[in-house]
C-alpha cells in the first residue's frame, strides 16, 4: 500500500531538509506521541496511543533515517510494534526549491503489517493511515513555526 502527495513550506530547502532529516525532530512531531529514551539525529523512539478502534493501547515507534542527501532528500524507516501488531513504513522525502520556499514530495509505503492489522481490511487501514499523514504535516508545521 502506498501513499503520496506534495506539502509546501516558506523555509528553503536547505533549512527545511535539516529538520526533516532529523528524527527526533519527526519523532516529536507524531501524533499523539511521547519521546522516549535518549533521540539522536539518525534515531528516536515514542510511544503512540493511537485513536483507531482496531489498535489497542499504545504502539511503540522507532523512527530511523535511512539514507539522506543534503538538501533534497530524505528516507525513513517508522517501525512501530504494538499488543498483537507490528508495522514498518518507509517514507522517502524529496525536496525542490518552489518560489521562496520548498515543496516536499513525499511518498509513504506500507512495507509490512502483522499480527492483528494483517486482518483489517485495506480500505480502513488505508483511512487510518491518510489521517496520521495529515496529522503528521500539520504537526510538522506548527513545530517548524514556533
Amino acid at each position: 500500500m502506498q501513499f503520496e502527495g506534495d506539502q509546501d513550506f516558506p523555509q528553503q530547502p536547505s533549512a527545511l531538509w535539516a529538520k526533516l532529516r532529523d528524527a527526533s525532530f519527526i519523532a516529536e512531531c507524531i501524533p499523539d506521541g511521547s519521546s522516549e529514551g535518549t533521540p539522536t539525529r539518525d534515531q528516536a523512539r515514542c510511544s503512540v496511543r493511537p485513536g483507531f478502534s482496531f489498535v489497542r493501547g499504545t504502539l511503540d515507534v522507532v523512527a530511523t533515517i535511512t539514507e539522506s542527501e543534503e538538501p533534497t532528500m530524505v528516507k525513513a524507516l517508522l517501525a512501530s510494534k504494538g499488543i498483537g501488531s507490528t508495522s514498518d513504513v518507509e517514507v522517502i522525502l524529496n525536496l525542490a526549491p518552489q518560489g521562496d520556499g520548498t515543496r516536499v514530495h513525499w511518498q509513504a509505503q506500507i512495507k509490512t503489517l502483522g499480527g492483528l492489522l494483517k486482518m483489517v481490511p485495506a480500505g480502513l487501514i488505508k483511512g487510518a493511515a491518510q489521517k496520521v499523514v495529515d496529522d503528521l504535516w500539520t504537526s510538522i508545521r506548527q513545530k517548524l513555526a514556533g
